[in-house]
């Protein structure tokens, strides 16, 4: 199939080069130049602008944020404006569902297919081809993007026909995730504290009530306060808390937890780890307790 695909950071070139791999025709753009060098060397076609990715029956984007995505949608340059009708904008972006919602009905009104399909796994997830995808949209649409999820994804969970929803799992699952490190932090801190090894404390825990694989990735992080250099980055995970936020206050559903999280956050900005990985909010609590290391106060 021919696909182009926009964002090309640590999660999308894994993500292209993985489509590539399957033997799919690929066409990349990435704002920033040079980073579809590696890809080029692999037989994809480089696009001098977002238009030239967006001329076939499928366009993936997998970028930072709504700004992000915004910038490569709209305007005479974008997927809207090019992207032929009847063919398919699938989002991997972590976005807003209100944006979402949005996408839908401008594709909609333009004749086009938007599908969102957000996905959950680091970037050696993402090389590995082993991402879970989230996937809702139109039933035609998802049958023609499911061979794609194949070949970036272990396993495709379509939850709606509406694509918002699958926006809406994604920032919940998200909220889940910060609010382990926070959980774990705390524990870790305390067990540490009172001279207990916190990697036998890990191993126990992963051994016999937590053996999730967030705990298990994710705690030997904060166990070792191992922020540097970031698979997802600290900014990012606060963009995700402040978007539960938003839904949750449309929907009206308190979620005390992720205020939280939200001032974890700043206070990690607040000391200088906007460059750490968003796991570093679990290294706070040691901090706080007088045990912890910098690294979850400063970035180096």
């Amino acid at each position: 199939m021919k696909v182009g695909f926009i964002g090309l950071g640590h999660m999308g070139a894994a993500m292209a080069g993985n489509l590539l791999q399957a033997g799919h025709d690929m066409t990349v753009y990435n704002r920033t130049p040079g980073k579809d060098e590696d890809l080029r060397h692999k037989g994809a076609h480089a696009a001098s602008q977002a238009s030239d990715a967006c001329q076939d029956k499928v366009v993936f984007t997998m970028l930072a944020d709504d700004h992000a995505v915004e910038s490569v949608v709209y305007g005479d340059g974008g997927i809207l404006a090019n992207l032929p009708k009847g063919a398919v904008h699938i989002s991997a972006s972590t976005i807003s569902v209100a944006l979402s919602e949005r996408l839908t009905a401008d594709h909609a009104e333009a004749g086009q297919q938007f599908i969102a399909a957000p996905v959950f796994g680091r970037p050696n997830v993402a090389s590995a081809g082993q991402l879970f995808v989230i996937a809702a949209g139109a039933p035609d649409a998802i049958e023609i993007a499911l061979p794609l999820f194949d070949a970036i994804g272990q396993k495709t969970f379509v939850v709606s026909e509406t694509p918002k929803a699958a926006n809406l799992v994604k920032l919940s699952g998200n909220f889940l995730i910060a609010s382990v490190f926070e959980s774990l932090g705390e524990a870790l801190a305390l067990v540490g504290k009172g001279g207990i090894d916190k990697h036998q404390y890990l191993d126990i825990l992963t051994s016999t009530l937590f053996g999730a694989p967030v705990y298990k990735t994710y705690g030997a992080l904060v166990a070792d306060e191992t922020f540097e250099p970031a698979g997802f980055a600290a900014p990012l995970g606060y963009k995700d808390i402040r978007l539960v936020l938003s839904v949750a206050e449309d929907l009206r559903v308190p979620l005390p937890l992720a205020s939280l999280l939200r001032d974890r956050f700043l206070t990690l900005f607040a000391h200088g780890g906007d460059k750490l990985d968003w796991s570093a909010i679990g290294g706070l609590a040691a901090k706080d307790a007088g045990t912890g290391s910098s690294k979850a106060g400063a970035s180096k």
